[in-house]
């Protein structure tokens, strides 16, 4: 049996999304999940009850009663900046959900705040842990593709918010941090979004210039529904081949330019840590948890949204001006 100290963890948030965050935590043999802290006192007790950890209804008293070595951050998506300022003021290390924030102002305070204190500060880009993401990255890094020259991003599913920018701020900052993870800096956007059935720009459709002379494009929707088949594509290709990535985490296929048969991956049978996409929080939480244990700064630093941010910003200005706008 280990020796090795478990980290202790406390979550802030008792939502749908925070049931991932409480299930990941409890499964995990070297975490001492502590407690749970929420607004709704009969849900955070219900939810804290299910995993044998404690409730709270006051963070600061948590903070100060449970002394965590790492806060798991799982707020409504608008709400993200008090609470996790309050966090990085009193000195802890964190894991948030995305998006960072709304506000580019807002990032800079929590990046500040948190690098004056040297505080291990990690964002949950869990896309980049799927299966098809992780063997597209390789094999881009090992040249297969050769000279990238477009890449597409699509996203869409239902979704609602008061915020005019919500899907993109909140949804496609997943696409932002992709596209630039497979295929480097994003250096310019141009934009065209509507609000055809109101409740904001709820689709919207951006033409992008990647630093290497690349070209993409994002489509994004919460007109649609996360029911259909196909909901999520990416595709990039070279001068040497191309690769699909479907629905994140069911399909990936490399084929090579001219050859009419490709290399595909799917889960097998009794693979359900790969095929499922809940699961993808899981692996990217091993590569957190090392990083926090060894020392080192976090494989998807907070910085990544704050970088999403300032693209999806970049693309309400083109979108608002009629122009281009350059984000290097």
């Amino acid at each position: 049996m280990s020796t090795e100290k478990r980290i202790k963890v406390a979550l802030v948030g008792a939502g749908s999304w925070g049931l991932q965050h409480a299930r990941v935590f409890s499964e995990r043999p070297d975490v001492d999940f502590c407690a749970i802290f929420g607004r709704s006192e009969e849900k955070t007790r219900a939810r804290a009850e299910a995993y044998g950890v404690r409730a709270y209804n006051d963070l600061d008293k948590l903070l100060e009663q449970e002394q965590p070595d790492l806060v798991s951050v799982c707020l409504p998506n608008q709400e993200h900046f008090a609470t996790t300022l309050r966090i990085i003021q009193a000195g802890f290390p964190l894991l948030v959900e995305k998006p960072l924030v709304f506000d580019l102002g807002e990032a800079d305070i929590l990046l500040n705040e948190a690098a004056k204190r040297s505080l291990f500060f990690a964002i949950n880009f869990n896309h980049r842990y799927a299966r098809p993401v992780q063997m597209a990255h390789q094999a881009i890094a090992d040249g297969r593709l050769g000279d990238i020259s477009f890449a597409t991003w699509r996203f869409g599913g239902e979704g609602s918010s008061d915020h005019p920018h919500a899907n993109l701020i909140e949804t496609q900052c997943h696409g932002f941090d992709m596209l630039e993870f497979m295929c480097g800096p994003i250096a310019s956007v141009a934009a065209q979004m509507t609000d055809k059935t109101g409740g904001g720009y709820r689709t919207l459709v951006l033409a992008l210039r990647f630093a290497n002379g690349a070209v993409g494009s994002l489509v994004g929707s919460y007109d649609t529904s996360y029911a259909y088949p196909g909901t999520h594509l990416v595709e990039v290709n070279g001068d040497k081949g191309r690769i699909l990535i479907e629905d994140t985490v069911r399909r990936y296929t490399f084929q090579a330019t001219g050859n009419e048969t490709g290399e595909v991956w799917q889960a097998g049978y009794f693979n359900d840590r790969d095929r499922e996409f809940h699961r993808t929080f899981d692996k990217h939480l091993d590569a957190v948890l090392q990083a926090f244990k060894q020392g080192q700064r976090p494989p998807v630093p907070a910085e990544a949204g704050r970088r999403a941010l300032e693209l999806a910003l970049a693309a309400i200005r083109s979108f608002e001006t009629g122009q281009r706008v350059s984000t290097t």
